[in-house]
C-alpha cells in the first residue's frame, strides 16, 4: 500500500517541491447533452404579431439564449443524488415573409425546461464564513445548507426550423411566471396568452454541460510559485518612465490618415458599381 502523502516538503518527486491543502470546488458529478427541442410556443412581441397576422410564411433567424434558471433538491431514498432543474430563456428574431423574397424582422420568447439527476455526495456540517461585506455588518452566513452548487454551461442554440402550426409542444399555451428581468430584455411587451390568431412553433438545438460541485479540501503538488514572467508596462499620467518614451513605441497610424477602397474593391469583385473607380 502506496504511503500517504502528508502536507510539507517533497523531495525527489519529478520536481515536486512540496504538497499543499488548498480549498477549492471539487466536480462530483458532470454530464453533457445535446438536446434537438422541437416544436417551442414563440410568444411574440405585440409588433410581431401584428406582423405574423399578415405573413404568407416564416423563415427561420436566429436563437439568443438571454437566461438559465437553476434549482437543486435531493432525490428522496437516493443519498448523494440530487435533481438539477434548468428553465431556459431564448430570444428568438424571425423573417416573417410578405411576399417572395420581402420580409419583416419579428422578435418573441421560447422557453425550455429540463431535468436531470446528478450524484452530488454528501457533506455533514454546514459551513459559516467571516468574510467581510463592504458598507455591511460582518454577519456569519450559512453558505451551503447541505446541498451541492449547480452549474450549468450553455452556449446560444441553433434555430433549426419555425413554421405555423396549430399546436406546439413543451409549454401551455398561457405562459406565467416569466421573470421581470427576461421581459426587459424585449423593447415592447409580449403576447404570453391565447390572444394571438396565429401560432409560431420553433425547434432549437441546444448544447449544455450539467455539473454538481461542493467545497472541499485537497491536497494537491506544488511545482514553484506562479511568479510573472513579463514585466509590467508602465504608461498613463504619473507613470515614472518619460512619456515621450513611451509615445515613442507606438506605431504611427498610417491607415487612419488615408482612405481605403477595400470596400469598394469587393464591390466591384462582385459585379456591382460603388462609384469608387468613376
Amino acid at each position: 500500500m502506496a504511503e500517504k502523502v502528508a502536507a510539507g516538503p517533497i523531495s525527489g518527486a519529478n520536481g515536486v517541491r512540496e504538497a499543499v491543502c488548498i480549498h477549492t470546488k471539487k466536480i462530483f458529478s458532470s454530464c453533457r447533452d445535446k438536446d434537438c427541442i422541437e416544436d417551442l410556443r414563440f410568444y411574440p412581441t405585440q409588433s410581431a404579431q401584428q406582423v405574423l397576422a399578415g405573413a404568407q410564411g416564416i423563415r427561420g433567424g436566429s436563437a439568443e439564449l438571454l437566461y438559465t434558471f437553476v434549482d437543486v433538491e435531493p432525490v428522496n431514498f437516493n443519498r448523494g443524488f440530487f435533481t438539477v432543474d434548468m428553465r431556459f430563456y431564448y430570444k428568438i428574431t424571425l423573417q416573417a415573409l410578405s411576399g417572395s423574397t420581402r420580409y419583416t424582422e419579428v422578435e418573441g420568447l421560447a422557453t425550455f425546461g429540463k431535468r436531470v439527476i446528478l450524484c452530488g455526495g454528501e457533506s455533514g456540517p454546514k459551513i459559516f464564513s467571516s468574510e467581510p461585506v463592504a458598507d455591511e455588518l460582518d454577519v456569519q452566513l450559512d453558505l451551503t445548507a447541505d446541498l451541492p452548487t449547480a452549474y450549468v454551461e450553455v452556449i446560444d442554440p441553433l434555430l433549426l426550423s419555425a413554421g405555423f402550426v396549430d399546436n406546439c409542444h413543451y409549454v401551455p399555451g398561457v405562459l406565467t411566471g416569466v421573470p421581470e428581468g427576461i421581459l426587459s430584455a424585449f423593447d415592447e411587451p409580449l403576447i404570453l396568452d391565447e390572444s394571438q390568431s396565429r401560432r409560431v412553433c420553433v425547434s432549437l438545438g441546444q448544447f449544455s454541460i450539467v455539473r454538481l460541485e461542493r467545497d472541499t479540501q485537497l491536497l494537491i503538488p506544488v511545482f514553484d510559485y506562479c511568479i510573472p514572467t513579463d514585466e509590467c508596462t508602465v504608461a498613463g499620467i504619473g507613470s515614472a518612465e518619460d512619456p515621450c518614451t513611451v509615445f515613442a513605441d507606438v506605431d504611427f497610424p498610417v491607415d487612419s490618415f488615408f482612405p481605403t477602397g477595400a470596400v469598394c474593391d469587393s464591390a466591384e469583385g462582385n459585379g456591382s458599381s460603388c462609384g469608387c473607380s468613376r
